[in-house]
């Protein structure tokens, strides 16, 4: 079939894909299949069964290693993204709930601080042990809430553990310095000490990893907690707190507190509390910049890891399966719904139809679906808001000259978007300024390395960036002059717990995961001893 779809024009392509997976969703959904239900349960899929149904909390949050519910006695309703039926319900906490948990852990934090770093180390092994042990029912309630399908959320759970792991072994190498005085009466000394209480706000599309990361780090460190997880994906957070309750952290160390209505208040109560030494918040770059004037009063210490608009360059020398292979796990993982998926795809000229028939005919071939589903590739974008957002970027895309090769539209009046490749992008369109945070490719077509790269930095944002090529002298310099992060080089995955995580620009501040994660809770104190 390659040979055939390299022969056509794209307009050709576009005709035929769009028609094929068009006549492909509408018939799935049509006759009922799973894959494509626009809300139906089907017998035996839900709920999903959990080997521990302890890990599913209801109705109530996590303060001081007990359960509670809202002061109020208010909840709100989390829904499945694929079905749009209720889950269940969690507690819609007020400020004076998060003050509660701010006490809780302030109370907690000189004897955690205190702690010796091994026996820190110990108590998060035993954490990461029981993740481990439960696997199988963070996926599940991941799946749930999220949508993502169950090898994916599967895949996210380790990951997720892998930060508690690592930060349970650096809680023991958080290590000072000597440094050499020049009076012969004096010592110099450097410690590192925790920073104190930490507010942890964290989104929905990775709703065990993103809370790891940050709390593995805070509590190898010292730092006690209190997180607010994203409204939509509470399960998971509230299932971590059973886990480390049952792995011996102690109370006030690990809070979790939830909201829907008063997600801005909580910011500011967080930003205003003289407790509260520390945010690290991954979100979007206008909530970023708020809880940053917001701190200002207290001169918190912040980490934040914000928006995304990540170039991905394939030149004329790349080796092309591999970086179909690449823009696929990069811009296609969680449905698009990453902060670090490729966003602006620009392909040299030379490869162009060649490379945009190739991503086109690999797309055409997913299957979105109920992530409960096993025959489902991807999942569902996790609410209405998102759906219309995809939608409003690809009909601008096609207002102002783009083809659709493959996808395009919302699968029936459903979460659900086809996995669409578009062609004949332009610097005009929504999608080279805005995050489009969906399953959408956009090829850019470019001629020259300096061309592409000055497009590429054209953004106030800067997270990551991709790039294929086999010629080694560009590799190097191409990596070096792109304004992000992170830079995958003949990859279209960087995460990992052994490297660091964040941006530059509008993109935040500070680094998640490696031995730099750790430093972001951690204050350095010099000592001069005389002698």
């Amino acid at each position: 079939m390659l040979s055939r779809l390299n022969a056509l024009s794209l307009s050709s392509l576009r005709d035929i894909s769009r028609r094929t997976i068009t006549m492909s969703t509408a018939s799935r959904i049509a006759s009922g299949e799973r894959s494509f239900s626009s809300g139906a349960t089907s017998a035996g899929m839900r709920p999903p069964k959990l080997r521990d149904s302890a890990l599913m909390r209801h109705n109530v949050a996590f303060i001081n290693n007990e359960w509670v519910k809202a002061i109020s006695g208010e909840t709100f309703a989390v829904t499945d993204p694929s079905t749009g039926d209720e889950i269940g319900r969690v507690p819609e906490m007020t400020v004076q709930d998060l003050r509660n948990a701010i006490a809780a852990a302030d109370s907690a934090f000189e004897a955690w601080a205190g702690e010796s770093a091994k026996r820190r180390h110990d108590v998060l092994k035993q954490w990461f042990d029981l993740m481990q042990q439960n696997a199988d029912d963070l996926a599940t309630i991941l799946t749930w809430e999220n949508g993502k399908p169950l090898r994916e959320a599967k895949g996210e759970i380790g990951y997720g553990a892998s930060f508690i792991e690592w930060f349970a072994e650096e809680a023991v190498r958080t290590y000072g310095d000597v440094i050499p005085s020049p009076n012969k009466s004096q010592r110099f000394v450097v410690v590192k000490q925790p920073v104190g209480v930490v507010g942890v706000i964290t989104p929905w599309n990775f709703p065990n990893a993103m809370i790891t990361r940050k709390v593995g780090a805070a509590l190898a460190a010292g730092c006690p907690v209190v997180v607010k997880p994203a409204a939509e994906t509470p399960f998971s957070a509230l299932a971590m707190a059973e886990l480390a309750a049952r792995a011996g952290i102690p109370p006030g160390v690990f809070n979790v507190v939830t909201t829907h209505k008063h997600v801005q208040e909580f910011g500011e109560a967080l930003a205003a509390s003289p407790v509260v030494k520390k945010i690290s918040f991954t979100g979007s770059t206008r909530v970023g910049k708020i809880l940053m004037r917001q701190s200002a009063d207290t001169l918190k210490k912040l980490s934040m890891e914000l928006g995304g608009n990540a170039p991905f360059i394939v030149f004329d020398d790349a080796d092309l399966d591999a970086a179909v292979d690449g823009a696929i796990a990069s811009k296609f993982r969680g449905s698009g719904q990453t902060c670090v998926c490729a966003n602006r795809i620009y392909v040299q000229s030379g490869i162009y139809a060649d490379f945009a028939s190739r991503l086109a005919e690999r797309v055409s071939q997913f299957i979105p679906g109920d992530g409960f589903d096993e025959r489902a590739t991807h999942g569902p974008l996790i609410h209405r808001a998102a759906v219309e957002k995809v939608q409003r970027h690809v009909e601008d895309a096609v207002k102002h000259g783009a083809e659709v090769l493959v996808g395009g539209g919302r699968i029936g009046d459903t979460n659900f978007f086809e996995p669409t490749v578009l062609s004949g992008m332009r610097g005009e369109m929504a999608v080279t300024r805005e995050e489009t945070f969906g399953p959408v490719a956009g090829l850019y077509r470019f001629e020259k390395e300096e061309e592409v790269v000055s497009l590429a930095n054209d953004s106030s944002v800067g997270l990551a960036g991709y790039f294929y090529t086999r010629d080694l002298g560009r590799a190097w310099r191409v990596a070096e002059r792109l304004q992000v992060g992170m830079v995958g080089v003949n990859t279209g995955l960087v995460s990992s717990v052994y490297a660091p995580f964040g941006g530059v620009k509008e993109s935040g501040f500070g680094r998640e995961g490696s031995k730099y994660g750790i430093a972001e809770y951690l204050h350095t104190k010099y000592i001069c001893m005389g002698l």
